[in-house]
């Protein structure tokens, strides 16, 4: 169903074009071709791209101040000029290795023939959004965690829209203890993987972090990221479920996430609304795929992802049992129902070692 080509094996981002120059030379050499970005945005939004990121020295330190989440398979590479600072922003975004050029060109070069045949170990992360109102992005969500947890991988649903119905009232869950977003409300910098996930109710086994009733609707970024770096670092799938609109923290999450899918009904109107958000939403993410939801009557699915000029993940058809199932906090589709034939199309289809269960 995954017709796209296979990811590049090598990120590069740098602004400085000797270094670049640098760089694709070595990169010539090992026959490999690598994916280029020159600004800071774009290689936020491809992070998780291939095996290896190499980084320019004028990119590492705005970086570490993202507070980037943690990925094997990152080389810092500056000159014989550089001071302590180049160790300093390596170390912050957790660089693996620090290469100074020309000195280091044969370490560098063994790196870039090494990433050939090398994969990323990092928490896949899904986010969900809805291309209109209602469009069934929270459901799906619930779904893939629900699946993924059921597969024996380490699953944590994130409930990014404070305006939204609530995930735990879905799961039955909103009267059991553990934290909340207020509660984590002054979170930044590193926070502890292993205490977010303690801290959170569960449903067998899935970490679920969503509101309470307080009037908290607004998250600073910081917040976003550092619990969701958390959530990657003790996980093998995060799931969030972002709201359409777009701020600061709504945007890290887009930025953090390895796939983001849009989900949209298969008639007019909610195409058009979703056209109108998937302009901004590719500007922070960086794969973006349509879930076509059915609609009676309605457009085919295809037709939604070609006028959206986005790839088609999968269909959701239609199961009339789900919202009264939601509404009574029993929501645990069956197997076979079509929620559950998407979700699993969804978790197929990202290729990813995480999504392997020990």
């Amino acid at each position: 169903m995954d017709t796209n080509p296979p990811p590049p094996s090598v990120l590069m981002a740098t602004t400085d074009e000797a270094l670049l120059e640098d760089f694709l030379r070595l990169a010539a050499a090992a026959a490999v071709t690598p994916q280029v970005q020159n600004n800071l945005a774009g290689l936020r939004r491809h992070w998780h791209v291939g095996s290896l990121v190499v980084i320019g020295r004028d990119l590492a330190e705005p970086l570490a101040r993202c507070q980037p989440a943690h990925r094997p398979g990152v080389v810092v590479v500056g000159s014989a000029a550089d001071g302590d600072d180049l160790y300093r922003s390596a170390f912050d975004i957790g660089a693996d290795l620090v290469c100074r050029l020309p000195a280091d060109e044969p370490l560098l070069a063994g790196k870039l023939a090494d990433a050939l045949d090398g994969v990323i170990r990092t928490a896949v992360t899904l986010a969900f959004v809805g291309g209109c109102g209602g469009a069934g992005a929270t459901t799906l969500a619930a779904a893939v965690a629900l699946l993924g947890n059921r597969r024996g991988l380490r699953t944590m649903l994130i409930d990014g829209d404070p305006l939204g119905g609530g995930i735990e009232l879905a799961l039955g869950i909103e009267r059991d203890p553990g934290d909340r977003w207020p509660k984590l409300l002054n979170a930044s910098g590193r926070v502890s993987a292993a205490a977010l996930r303690s801290a959170l109710p569960s449903v067998d086994g899935l970490a679920v972090l969503s509101w309470d009733q307080s009037d908290v609707t607004v998250l600073p970024p910081d917040t976003m990221s550092s619990v969701i770096g958390a959530a990657q670092r003790s996980a093998d799938l995060v799931v969030l479920d972002l709201p359409r609109r777009a701020d600061p923290a709504v945007e890290e999450g887009f930025v953090r996430s390895t796939v983001t899918l849009l989900v949209v009904p298969c008639d007019v109107r909610s195409v058009a609304a979703a056209k109108r958000l998937s302009g901004p939403l590719r500007s922070v993410a960086g794969d973006v795929r349509v879930v076509a939801r059915d609609s009676h009557p309605g457009l085919a699915p295809a037709d939604v992802a070609a006028h959206l000029s986005l790839p088609l993940a999968t269909k959701l058809g239609i199961d009339p049992k789900i919202p009264a199932a939601m509404d009574e906090g029993r929501f645990a589709p069956h197997r076979r129902s079509p929620l559950s034939r998407a979700a699993a199309e969804i978790l197929n289809l990202v290729d990813h070692p995480s999504l392997e269960p020990a």
